[in-house]
């Protein structure tokens, strides 16, 4: 089952025009500088905003097709919508929160079993503790768990998510993103994800879609479009590639544990991990170097054997961007411009990346 979503509309600095089929499951995070129109997009999908014509299609589910016609109101579409603020009822607990967002569900579906849902989705996200609490009780990461949990609560076949996370301060963030990794491993529930925040996107994304100036620039797997070299949808500090793989040992004496991934392992910190365990690992560009051989007496760990798969400029005229493909996983590393030329790297030729951090994102 797919979401296709063409959607065209008229903005006074551009217009916003998509043509996109995405997978019905995981999170799909819409991503690309502020005022690019994800916002936008996201509203369109809702019919908050009218597009001068479009096609939104959840299966054979259809909820928008001008050329036939179609164009539901957004309450017979069955979906949630979460915002940047909570927007949660002052007046009402958190348990009479979660009744609003029950009765929005639809009737045939208020009996036992959507009793059930509200049961599940309170011990999904945490907040049965929180259930006797006004809103303005909460903190800033329980708001937005609330406001989760009041969609939710709907039964929607489509979740919307616009930025949930841009109002929470830092810790704020850390606390509310593994609820969402909750809700993406343990829902069957479609959601598209907006957010310009890279970390978000390392944790959270299956399919990412990039935006700019209201059109698609990529679509596809995360780990693929983060490492294209012919457009790259990171630049600066924070480039790299996204890696998930398989903890196949833990040193206990060193607090380490390997992570296999197809093309090679990593060594990373190990923060108590169980061998067998699925993680999601993120390498920055700027912490990846070359070698013609592999590299002896160093303080280096990890050391994969890759192919130069592709060499761009960087931002800056000093800087290389490699694209190195080791095995099946892709890698990326900023070099100076200088060592290209030193070492003759060249497209095809058999190199060893060292790798001197990685970051656990899951």
């Amino acid at each position: 089952m797919n979401l296709h979503l063409q959607l065209d509309m008229a903005r006074a600095d551009f217009d916003v025009s998509v043509d996109v089929q995405l997978p019905a499951h995981g999170i799909t995070v819409i991503f690309g500088p502020s005022g690019c129109g994800k916002t936008t997009l996201l509203r369109c999908v809702a019919g908050l905003e009218p597009s001068a014509r479009g096609v939104v299609q959840l299966g054979h589910e259809v909820w928008q097709d001008d050329a036939k016609g179609v164009r539901l109101p957004t309450h017979q579409r069955a979906l949630g919508y979460v915002f940047q603020e909570a927007s949660l009822f002052d007046h009402l607990d958190v348990a009479g929160n979660l009744a609003y967002g029950h009765q929005r569900a639809e009737k045939q579906s208020r009996n036992a079993m959507s009793q059930a849902v509200q049961q599940q989705t309170i011990e999904l996200l945490g907040i049965g503790h929180l259930l006797k609490r006004r809103s303005h009780e909460l903190s800033g990461g329980e708001r937005q768990r609330v406001a989760i949990a009041r969609a939710l609560v709907t039964q929607p076949r489509l979740l919307l998510l616009d930025e949930p996370l841009a109002s929470l301060d830092h810790a704020r963030r850390q606390e509310v993103l593994p609820w969402l990794e909750k809700l993406r491993d343990d829902l069957n529930i479609p959601m598209l994800y907006v957010t310009h925040a890279v970390d978000e996107v390392a944790r959270l994304a299956d399919t990412l879609v990039v935006m700019n100036e209201g059109r698609v620039q990529a679509n596809g797997p995360v780990a693929e479009v983060l490492t294209q070299a012919n457009l790259p949808v990171v630049v600066g500090e924070d480039a790299g590639a996204l890696l998930t793989g398989i903890v196949l040992a833990i040193d206990t004496q060193w607090h380490l544990a390997q992570v296999g991934f197809p093309g090679g392992a990593l060594w990373v910190r190990d923060s108590g991990l169980a061998v067998g365990q699925t993680v999601r690992l993120r390498v920055l560009a700027r912490d990846v170097s070359v070698t013609l051989q592999e590299a002896t007496h160093t303080s280096i760990q990890n050391h994969v054997p890759c192919v130069v798969d592709a060499i761009t400029p960087d931002a800056h005229p000093s800087q290389t961007l490699l694209r190195l493909r080791c095995g099946n996983t892709v890698l990326l590393a900023r070099v100076t411009a200088r060592g290209v030329h030193e070492l003759g790297l060249q497209v095809g030729m058999n190199v060893w990346a060292q790798v001197k951090s990685v970051a656990l994102v899951k």
